[in-house]
């Protein structure tokens, strides 16, 4: 696969970062992590998938939150990466810079992942107490905000109860992230359940431009969230996913977590790519045909 020569100014676990003056150029890679890795095989056309799903709900969602897209057009780049196109169309986004705020901002509308081992241990999620006989892949009443910490590469987040948040930020900022994060997950749940699928829990990343509260980063893409086929969901037990999921409980059957992370086998691959392109495909209603081939 070609790549960009020039040198990002910021590396991320999937997505590279150049900075060009007055905007970024993020551009996603097809890396994928799990568990805080970033596991030595790509995963084919997920970075314009994450890309391209990010655009989606920036432009759907743009009358309810202002977000930092500019383009995604490789014409609109400035002149130095106009010869890396074959490379950047479909996987990199143009976008305004932000003075990020500190805070994974995570919704969760169902009971699954590490909120499911907190409730078990003492009916709480992140301080949140929860109704008693909750199981796993329950509805909860009400979306809960469960921030956690923005951890430097290599390092895990740690999730944090909402007064941490407003201790680290402010209580004006975190009553803002966190009313802004219910309010878009809301949203894009009830548009996605129009189109079969559950949202189950997702998480967002906020910035300040202009001094206005601005969504930044990714965007409800299956790196971010845990997307459940509605048909057939049942409590009780774990959902299949269009995410990156079956990664993970790959991983949990077959590494201890410890020393390098090992390779994936082809068909986990293969799996984890059709299912990102199946996420595209339900949430946009548009076929997924890559903008450039890998």
């Amino acid at each position: 696969m070609a790549t960009i020569e020039l040198r990002p100014d910021s590396h991320g676990k999937v997505r590279d970062i150049y900075d060009c003056g007055d905007s970024l150029l993020m551009v996603a890679s097809d890396r994928i992590s799990a568990f805080d890795f970033i596991l030595p095989d790509e995963i084919p056309h997920k970075g314009e998938i994450l890309t391209r799903i990010s655009a989606f709900w920036f432009d759907r969602f743009s009358d309810l939150m202002p977000n930092h897209m500019i383009s995604l057009d490789v014409a609109d780049f400035p002149s130095e990466y106009h010869r890396y196109a074959d490379y950047l169309t479909g996987r990199s986004m143009l976008v305004k810079k932000a003075k990020t705020i500190p805070i994974e901002c995570i919704v969760r509308g169902y009971l699954t992942g590490s909120g499911k081992k907190t409730y078990d241990a003492d009916g709480t999620v992140c301080g949140i107490k929860l109704p008693a006989g909750l199981v796993e892949a329950s509805k909860l009443p009400e979306p809960i905000f469960t921030p956690s910490t923005k951890a430097d590469l290599g390092d895990h987040d740690e999730n944090i109860s909402f007064e941490r948040c407003a201790q680290i930020v402010g209580e004006d900022v975190a009553t803002q992230l966190r009313d802004a994060t219910l309010s878009i997950y809301k949203a894009a749940a009830e548009y996605a359940a129009t189109r079969g699928i559950i949202i189950a829990d997702t998480k967002f990343e906020f910035g300040i431009i202009d001094g206005q509260l601005t969504l930044i980063d990714e965007c409800l893409t299956p790196d971010s969230s845990r997307f459940w086929p509605a048909d057939g969901y049942e409590p009780g037990r774990v959902q299949p996913s269009y995410d990156k999921q079956y990664v993970r409980d790959w991983l949990k059957a077959n590494w201890d977590m410890t020393g390098d992370a090992p390779h994936l086998p082809q068909e986990v691959i293969d799996g984890t790519s059709s299912r990102y392109q199946e996420a595209f495909q339900i949430i946009t209603g548009s076929e997924f045909k890559p903008m450039k081939e890998n």
